[in-house]
């Protein structure tokens, strides 16, 4: 008798926009029809059905003593932290013998690098990306790490791509919001905006986001300003949250190797993969420890430099 692979729980955030929610179902569905030989089920923290705990008990309905749960959210934030945690120990104690694993947020991931940059292209329809600010627009938290998060995945869509910049803004509950976010980049000169939101699908927020860039277009006719589309049911999409399943199945949950240039071949870093590592000095760095008292030693190491 084969073993059962755990099932695949797929945990989303949840919206109060209808078509927002019909994307997530349509994504799990879709999941599941592309996977037959794993149970598949999904559910939301808040806002839309199902709850997260209904997909659980599906999925102990079809037989399931194990699955792997995966935050289909960009970002680690409250939700991904705290919620999706707390209702999957609640789901335990209501169904003894059920185990589970947990696995990790999306992004920023280069197959999601490499859709955001598909939308770019969507929205400047030939227009030459060295003229191109781009506004990345996350959902913005009370949680600093999740909104670092943001600004990470916005210096990676920046580095190799050939855009004049990349900033970032949030539409909820931090600064800056979408209109400070387009005076700052106009203030920078930007005279060719493109407001990319950071979002998996549509929904209230995203929705807004597109709203306030057109405020805000309409009353700066002086700066070119365009909105781009949410990521989407991507395959990149389908296989990430696989990738993520097989991560947390194997209980392998690594740092940040996603975005490592040693690892993966990001924009004109590609010479880099694989490359051995080797101890180097900082140019600003001439080897000597001046007695600041941080123990930071280069000493034993040696150079080779071909001449």
């Amino acid at each position: 008798m084969t073993t059962q692979p755990p099932a695949l729980l797929i945990a989303g955030h949840g919206t109060r926009d209808e078509t927002g929610a019909e994307a997530f179902r349509d994504f799990v569905q879709e999941l599941g029809r592309r996977h037959p030989e794993l149970p598949v089920a999904g559910g939301f923290i808040e806002l839309s059905p199902p709850p997260l705990g209904e997909a659980v008990t599906e999925l102990v309905e079809r037989g399931v003593r194990r699955f792997a749960a995966v935050p289909l959210m960009l970002v680690s934030a409250g939700h991904a932290k705290g919620d999706i945690p707390a209702a999957l120990a609640r789901e335990k104690e209501r169904h003894p013998g059920v185990t589970y694993t947990y696995g990790r947020p999306l992004g920023p991931h280069p197959a999601l690098l490499r859709v955001l940059e598909r939308r770019l292209d969507d929205a400047l329809a030939g227009t030459a990306r060295e003229d191109v600010t781009v506004l990345l627009v996350g959902r913005g938290s009370t949680d600093p790490d999740a909104n670092a998060e943001v600004c990470k995945a916005a210096r990676l869509l920046w580095e190799g791509r050939g855009y004049s910049g990349v900033e970032t803004a949030f539409v909820s509950l931090a600064a800056p919001d979408v209109p400070s976010g387009l005076d700052r980049v106009a203030r920078l000169g930007a005279r060719r905006v493109v407001v990319l939101p950071y979002f998996l699908f549509t929904g209230i927020l995203p929705e807004r986001v597109r709203r306030q860039t057109e405020e805000w277009a309409a009353a700066h006719p002086e700066v070119e300003v365009r909105s781009a589309d949410v990521i989407g049911p991507e395959p990149e999409l389908l296989d990430l949250v696989m990738e993520r399943y097989a991560e947390a199945v194997a209980g392998d949950l690594r740092m940040n190797c996603d975005s490592c240039v040693y690892r993966i071949a990001l924009p004109g870093f590609e010479e880099k993969v694989g490359q051995p590592q080797q101890p180097h000095f900082h140019p600003d760095d001439d080897g000597h420890d001046h007695g600041h008292g941080h123990g930071h030693h280069h000493g034993g190491h040696t150079h080779s430099h071909a001449h």
